[in-house]
């Protein structure tokens, strides 16, 4: 029996993950215990938890691994300075002692912050490094039930490499091809994040939201398709692009991009933050969205070709674009495909401790027949038994009624059906940026008002979001097209036409308001305004309790789907515990709080 500790730290999205004989015994970030969003802290409350959830102190755990490689990081800076002198000087100086901390002294600084937990013995533990996007890769190639695999992986920047092709076979991984900073994917989508008034490393979501409100064919979007690809970047016929660094400023100073430059190409003034959103800025979007989506189509056929392979792996922070990750699922160059389900840096922390496990330490790897993944459905983090929810609602005096499963469970389907949003706490917390039913708030989808009352009441976000469904797996075909599972939410897929409403001839003249007002289908809360759809499935062995819920809301309504978004608002990370949840429902409009088999009803 041997124990493994990833962790992930310092950049964005901390987590650690532990694994017993190269099964996952827990994983979590650290955002969720601080209640720091995209916390980069050193994750020392998340390791506590998985330590716990062992039932280990840190001195049962032989080797601890770090998720990339900080030498080869600083060399990347160094370099990278050195190419652009002098500018970005002051940044450099002001930077240097920190980087020298973090990167080139990141051993120590990793043993200072182990320290602070019981049974850490610098002299006992092996520190290992892992590079960035092997990580990446690990967690996705190890995470998946295949033999073999083409595995791509994209993000920003790990130490050089912001895009991989490599190929899994067994317990080794190789690298076949990959792009290099400064050259990346996901910092040409960040950047237009930043332009478009979004927080880079966490707003990417909010402009794959805001793209649909702009027409794919009309005059705009085409010409800002157009100006991107011949100002800012060279596609090549295997999906790599070069950059025109002239418009960019990551690589030399504080902000993503030259703002004069950009204005003067795209006739549009960078928004500011909070701002009103206009109709160029959702056709800047889109026009950034198919750029990205024509390059990552053209990478996994390339990967497709390198490899031979039928199945593949995606991870890294672009693996999160769920309107990518469609259009390449149909565009049926692979037979299997697995997204690891926490693609960001959060997963590199259980990357980088498979790929200790596997390829380091080289054991065996086994395939089971029958399983899916080896993610454990990404309910890797903490749960609360009855008694420890019973006592913290009795310690505030909460009226409660305590309810067995299916009692619960008709209970809640007839509150939903009824209109109300209800906060779902159950089982253990989710790993990655999904909720995907056991930290969650759920909905009817078939209100016209639903989407909007989420959105300002509850969530406290942008109206112009969407929300994304939970739907029977048995049933998904009924309602979305190409999809056949899709258990992390990382799939859109459009909605049936059975399902659809008659839209008025003058529909693509609306502005985004007006469309967003206009039910598209009978499902109207869950279908964003170009008829797409986050989709996740789920059945009794993905999520029992949850499935039983939706059962009872199909027996009630005949609709087998609710809309899941994560139990949180804007700017703070998705809740882990019941003080968390509890906090979350009495600050917002919600009308239920269910935690476990607690039902909580707000007008009492």
């Amino acid at each position: 029996m041997s124990y493994l500790l990833g962790i992930s730290a310092y950049y964005h999205d901390a987590a650690a993950a532990l694994l017993k004989d190269g099964e996952i015994v827990a994983a979590a970030q650290e955002e969720r215990f601080s209640r720091k969003k995209n916390d980069p802290s050193f994750p020392v409350n998340a390791i506590k938890y998985c330590l716990r959830q062992a039932g280990i102190t840190l001195s049962e755990v032989p080797e601890i691994v770090y998720y990339e490689k900080p030498y080869l990081k600083f060399e990347r800076i160094l370099e990278i300075f050195y190419r652009y002198a002098p500018w970005g000087a002051g940044q450099f100086i002001q930077g240097l002692p920190l980087w020298i901390e973090e990167k080139l002294f990141c051993r120590r600084m990793l043993r200072r912050a182990l320290s602070q937990i019981e049974g850490f013995d610098a002299a006992k533990h092996k520190l290992l490094f892992s590079e960035h996007h092997l990580s990446h890769a690990a967690s996705a190639f190890f995470g998946s039930n295949f033999r073999e695999a083409a595995i791509v992986t994209a993000d920003g920047v790990g130490e050089w490499s912001t895009l991989s092709i490599m190929r899994g076979e067994g317990n080794r991984i190789s690298l076949l091809k990959e792009m290099r900073f400064p050259d990346s994917l996901g910092l040409l989508y960040s950047s237009f994040t930043y332009y478009l008034g979004f927080k880079v490393n966490s707003g990417e979501y909010k402009m794959m939201g805001l793209a649909p409100y702009a027409d794919r064919d009309g005059e705009l979007t085409r010409s800002y398709v157009e100006r991107i690809k011949r100002h800012l970047l060279t596609l090549h016929p295997d999906g790599s692009i070069s950059l025109n660094m002239r418009y960019f400023s990551f690589h030399k100073k504080m902000r993503m991009v030259d703002e004069r430059r950009w204005e003067a190409l795209f006739q549009l003034k960078p928004r500011k933050p909070e701002s009103e959103l206009l109709p160029q800025h959702a056709c800047l979007a889109l026009a950034a969205q198919i750029v990205v989506e024509e390059a990552l189509l053209r990478i996994v056929k390339t990967a497709k070709e390198l490899t031979g392979s039928s199945n593949l792996c995606l991870a890294g922070g672009v693996a999160l674009n769920c309107v990518a990750n469609g259009k390449i699922l149909r565009s049926g160059l692979f037979e299997r495909m697995f997204i690891q389900p926490a693609s960001g840096d959060a997963g590199g922390a259980l990357g980088a401790a498979w790929a200790a496990y596997y390829i380091y330490q080289g054991h065996e790897r086994i395939i089971r027949e029958g399983e899916k993944d080896r993610m454990c459905h990404a309910q890797t983090g903490p749960s609360f038994t009855d008694q420890e929810v019973r006592i913290f609602l009795d310690s505030l005096e909460v009226p409660y009624t305590y309810m067995e499963e299916e009692q619960l469970c008709q209970r809640v389907a007839e509150l939903i059906a009824s209109g109300l949003c209800v906060g779902w706490f159950q089982g253990r917390m989710e790993y990655g940026p999904r909720a995907l039913g056991n930290r969650s708030i759920l909905a009817d989808p078939r209100g016209t008002g639903m989407q909007k009352r989420l959105n300002l009441k509850i969530k406290f976000r942008e109206s112009f979001r969407p929300f994304a469904p939970v739907i029977l797996k048995e049933r998904v075909s009924e309602y979305f097209e190409g999809v056949p599972e899709s258990d992390y939410m990382l799939l859109t897929a459009e909605v049936t036409r059975a399902h659809r409403l008659a839209l008025p001839d003058h529909y693509k003249e609306l502005s985004g308001k007006e469309r967003l007002a206009l039910p598209k289908s009978d499902v109207p809360a869950i279908t964003h305004v170009d008829f797409s759809a986050r989709v996740q499935t789920v059945d009794a062995c993905t999520n029992p309790r949850l499935t039983q819920l939706i059962r009872a809301f199909d027996r009630l309504t005949g609709c087998p789907l609710l809309i899941n978004t994560s139990f949180n608002v804007r700017g703070e990370p998705i809740v882990c515990s019941p003080q968390d949840a509890y906090r979350c429902f009495r600050a917002t409009d919600l009308d239920v709080l269910v935690l476990g088999n607690f039902l909580i009803l707000k007008n009492k």
